[in-house]
């Protein structure tokens, strides 16, 4: 039996033995594995001592080349604090662990990226940020992941501010990546334009603020995003600062204001990345052949068998139901096409132009049911990363 296989059949006796999930969990989802042969004296020697003191002197001369002689430039570290956990929320740093490992070997199997998960046990913003720096130089990027609001923010834009390789919050953009990507051609098909589309954002945590960003970015001009106490507007005297700016971003320019059901009335498109369920009296009050993404996980705001009575278009982020906004379709590529011109940053182009390729994928295809790519499509991968290294070619991150 090879290596992996034995680690994955594992002891009979686990303690949930003859779950499959459990089956396959045992020992973990991931190895390390040697790239070098080391098969006698003369293989140690040049990958061990005394041949990786000249590649060790060498670099302390030149740095730079940790980018030939070193894994770094091709590996991911996948950092969170377990304080979001998709669906299961703050479960703390150990019981993040599965998620994390699933991410890094995501990240190899859909990008041919390697992934180091890391889980802090701190939720100190500052703690994270110091602990996240010191350890940048052993890796090409950072995925920060699970970190709940409004922390992820700041956490983000420091490190961004402070690192000269990619951070990026996989909960932020690669949602918005996806779903940006599946509104492109859900909007084609309705026969819609971006700047006279009306949006309706449910959640305006981590996800919900990066996808009115990019959708603004892309064009959006009517949007509001709503919370638990309704639309994120100026007037209301209980936002944070990062809700404040998203109000100016979004209501204020609009002059829309009240609850989730008002803003529902008469529009196109509703996006949902805050859990609940939508009463189907409101659904019903949505635009004529509307669009409804409901992502949240497991169960959607608003079910497929009640969203389709009123939309035209419906993806949830479930694999059980046509048009899944899963971010896999979009962080491998955006490291591997990254990495693959040593960027010094993710920026706003290089997202836009992930989601352009996705949508792109889909081309003479484009049905109600098929409005963004499977993450087992083989051309996605190649799609994405080749348009994020072209896009960040032209806008200056680039230094290969």
């Amino acid at each position: 039996m090879a290596d992996n296989e034995a680690r994955q059949a594992g002891p009979a006796s686990h303690p949930r033995a003859g779950d499959p999930v459990f089956d396959l969990h045992v020992g973990g989802k991931m190895q390390t594995v040697s790239t070098v042969a080391l098969d006698g004296r003369d293989d140690l020697s040049l990958a061990y001592t005394p041949g990786v003191a000249l590649v060790c002197e060498a670099i302390a001369e030149d740095p730079s080349l940790t980018q030939q002689y070193t894994w770094v430039p091709n590996v991911v570290a996948v950092v969170t604090d377990g304080t979001a956990v998709l669906g299961l929320g703050d479960i703390g740093p150990a019981a993040a662990m599965p998620v994390m490992e699933g991410k890094a070997v995501l990240f190899k199997q859909f990008g041919g990226v390697d992934a180091v998960p890391i889980c802090l046990d701190t939720t100190d913003t500052e703690e994270i940020i110091e602990t996240v720096a010191r350890m940048a130089p052993s890796f090409g990027g950072v995925n920060l992941e699970d970190i709940s609001a409004p922390r992820c923010f700041e956490i983000e834009d420091r490190l961004k501010e402070r690192l000269d390789i990619p951070v990026f919050h996989d909960d932020q953009h690669g949602t918005a990546v996806v779903a940006l990507a599946a509104l492109k051609n859900a909007l084609r098909l309705t026969g819609r334009e971006p700047a006279r589309t009306r949006v309706v954002i449910s959640g305006a945590g981590a996800a919900g603020v990066a996808i009115a960003k990019i959708l603004i970015e892309a064009g959006i001009e009517d949007l509001v995003v709503t919370d638990r106490k309704g639309v994120v507007h100026s007037g209301r005297g209980d936002l944070t600062p990062v809700k404040r700016a998203l109000a100016e971003l979004t209501a204020d320019r609009t002059g829309r204001s009240g609850t989730l059901a008002d803003a529902l009335d008469g529009a196109d498109v509703y996006l949902g990345v805050s859990g609940g369920t939508i009463p189907e009296e409101d659904v019903a009050r949505m635009a004529p052949e509307a669009i409804i993404f409901a992502m949240a996980n497991p169960t959607p705001e608003v079910h497929p068998d009640i969203a389709h009575k009123y939309a035209a278009v419906v993806a949830t982020g479930r694999s059980d139901f046509p048009n899944q906004i899963n971010n896999v379709l979009a962080f491998p590529g955006i490291f591997r096409g990254a990495f693959d011109v040593r960027a010094s940053a993710i920026t706003e182009g290089m997202k836009l132009a992930a989601a352009t390729a996705l949508a792109d994928l889909v081309g003479e295809e484009l049905s109600a049911d098929y409005v963004v790519p499977s993450p087992f499509d083989p051309r996605v991968g190649p799609a994405v990363s080749s348009a994020v290294a072209e896009a960040a070619r032209a806008d200056g991150v680039a230094r290969a």
